[in-house]
């Protein structure tokens, strides 16, 4: 890609297959850097909100000790991909991400499965934002995470890819990581960067761009919100005002969860006192970083026993401090009682 013109006039985007299709002058708007400059200009109340969440977040998981702060990390990475996969049309439900992905039921999605098994470790900082390459996780061999990387440009074409979109962001260079990010994130689409059916790709860059200078918080979370704008079109002030809504809302549902999960590990803490050993200590923190936990998981994490975990787990669940979700007798998965 060596002119952004080749991508503005790209007569296969559009915000909805089912739309009429853009006028040029309309479709160059997308990303026009002028526009988004402006769009910046005008909605800077709606930046500093954003901001503002991204920042009381962050704050919250730097007051935690590592052990916890990471554990929680990946919990929202694991919370946000769930909501990404929506966003993309190909939903997978939680319980399966949980459990072994090698054993998946065969309904399900192989290659949006390992899609997002690589989202899950990009958005808990894998991979090098400015190095593509790594960030994607194409210098491995194979480039592999399905039959539809094989579209993706290789060697010489890749690095072209690559430039084109290091010269796009250029051009918006001084602005907010917030702006920069959802101008990337759009841009990104309209590139070769990512084969068809790998839109997570683009959502990851972003989450990842949007933190870069925050503390430990290493991707910025838009939860069920940002599924009203990763996909959408709209000129720039419309889409930035939405992304920055989304960034808000996100941002403080983290917050709001992570403050109920501190709660809740106290009260389950104080509970639990009575009952010898530490395992009970042992399985309140896995539910405090994990949405739900089933007994072999346990037992791996934990480094206890089978039996001891489903009993942990019945005890648990009879204090009122967790619930069983499958309604089942195998294959269980418990999560914390807020």
């Amino acid at each position: 890609m060596s002119d952004l013109d080749e991508y503005w006039f790209d007569p296969l985007y559009d915000a909805d297959p089912a739309d009429p299709p853009l006028p040029r002058a309309d479709r160059r708007a997308l990303l026009d850097p002028a526009a988004w400059r402006a769009a910046e200009a005008a909605c800077a109340v709606d930046l500093a909100r954003a901001a503002q969440a991204i920042g009381r977040l962050d704050g919250l998981l730097a007051s935690l000790d590592e052990k916890t702060r990471r554990g929680l990390i990946a919990r929202l990475a694991f919370s946000e991909v769930v909501s990404m996969l929506w966003a993309a049309g190909t939903p997978i439900p939680q319980d399966v991400l949980i459990r072994d992905l090698a054993d998946a039921p065969s309904s399900v999605d192989l290659e949006a499965l390992a899609l997002a098994r690589w989202a899950i470790g990009r958005l808990q900082g894998r991979g090098r934002l400015e190095a593509l390459r790594d960030f994607l996780g194409l210098h491995r061999g194979g480039q592999g995470r399905g039959d539809s990387d094989l579209l993706r440009p290789t060697g010489a074409d890749f690095d072209s890819e690559t430039e084109g979109f290091a010269a796009g962001l250029a051009a918006l260079e001084g602005c907010h990581a917030i702006t920069r990010s959802a101008f990337g994130c759009r841009l990104w689409r309209l590139t070769d960067l990512s084969p068809d059916g790998h839109q997570l790709e683009a959502m990851c860059w972003a989450a990842r761009a949007m933190a870069d200078s925050a503390g430990p918080l290493v991707m910025v979370p838009m939860g069920q919100a940002g599924r009203r704008v990763w996909t959408i079109g709209g000129d720039a002030e419309e889409f930035l005002r939405a992304w920055c809504g989304a960034i808000a809302a996100g941002c403080e549902a983290g917050f709001r969860v992570i403050r109920q999960l501190m709660d809740w590990a106290d009260r389950a803490r104080r509970t639990t006192a009575r009952i010898k050993g530490s395992n009970a200590e042992l399985v309140i923190d896995a539910l405090v970083v994990h949405p739900v936990v089933s007994a072999a998981a346990l037992e791996a994490e934990a480094a206890i026993s089978r039996d001891t975990a489903e009993r942990l787990l019945a005890r648990l669940q009879g204090l009122g401090l967790l619930r069983e979700i499958t309604g089942g007798t195998r294959f269980r998965l418990w999560t914390a009682v807020l």
